[in-house]
């Protein structure tokens, strides 16, 4: 081996920072309401991908106060993330979302109910963002479906894991919730497993009607729909950062 050889030595650490956990970032094409908000309203609210080193104050990207800020990780077509923003007005919602139709989805809703001064999104993958935001920054994070990974060789793509769940820990305050959900028994056995052996996490659930039952505050998406229907059960899981 050269001397020049040994710089294309890849780095594991960068190597995992760099595998995929998304899959295609766009599908069918869009209209032209939703083609036309990724190029007008999207610039006003997206936030640019930090790099590394960099800090990002979550609450400095609102042009108002709000009183907390809550993280979704892969918010889909954007309806759970929508809803939450309405029915708290006093809370900044920021969504990482890859799947540009899903942004358009999202984008959408924003502009039919006017949350654009309480919605933020990053439409890209969601941890240069955790690596960015400080200790103990979040109110809530939802991690809702995401993709299974079905496949073996693929569950490190699994983002509630080993590298992923101490930088939530990391980024959500003393007594924070987060929130996941699937229709997918094998990626909730795998998310159970691991959050449930955090040393930073409490699994609130007491009795089999906390799992089964979606609470109040936590609306349908068409994603769940769809799961019910096809006759997949979905199970709603919640966890609390515990105290530091």
């Amino acid at each position: 081996m050269t001397d020049d050889s040994i710089h294309d030595v890849p780095d594991p650490e960068q190597e995992a920072q760099a595998r995929r956990l998304y899959g295609r970032r766009k599908g069918r094409p869009l209209r032209k309401h939703k083609s036309g908000l990724l190029e007008t309203l999207l610039p006003a609210l997206s936030l640019p991908v930090p790099q590394p080193g960099e800090r990002v104050d979550p609450h400095s990207v609102f042009p108002r106060p709000v009183d907390d800020v809550w993280l979704e990780v892969g918010f889909g077509s954007g309806h759970h993330l929508a809803w939450q923003a309405k029915h708290n007005p006093t809370v900044g919602v920021i969504g990482c979302e890859p799947f540009v139709n899903g942004v358009a989805g999202l984008l959408a809703m924003v502009d039919r109910d006017g949350l654009e001064d309480t919605v933020r999104i990053l439409p890209d993958d969601a941890r240069p963002l955790l690596d960015a935001l400080p200790d103990a920054s979040i109110g809530r994070a939802f991690v809702l479906f995401a993709d299974p990974w079905p496949k073996k060789r693929h569950w490190d793509r699994r983002f509630i894991g080993p590298d992923n769940l101490p930088k939530l820990a990391r980024v959500l305050k003393d007594g924070a919730e987060l929130r996941l959900a699937s229709d997918d028994m094998s990626l909730l056995r795998w998310m159970l497993e691991h959050t449930v052996k955090s040393p930073d996490f409490e699994w609130t659930a007491r009795v089999p009607s906390d799992w089964r039952i979606r609470p109040a505050d936590w609306p349908p998406t068409r994603y769940e729909e769809k799961a019910i229907v096809a006759g997949r059960k979905p199970v709603f899981l919640r966890f609390v950062r515990k105290p530091r």
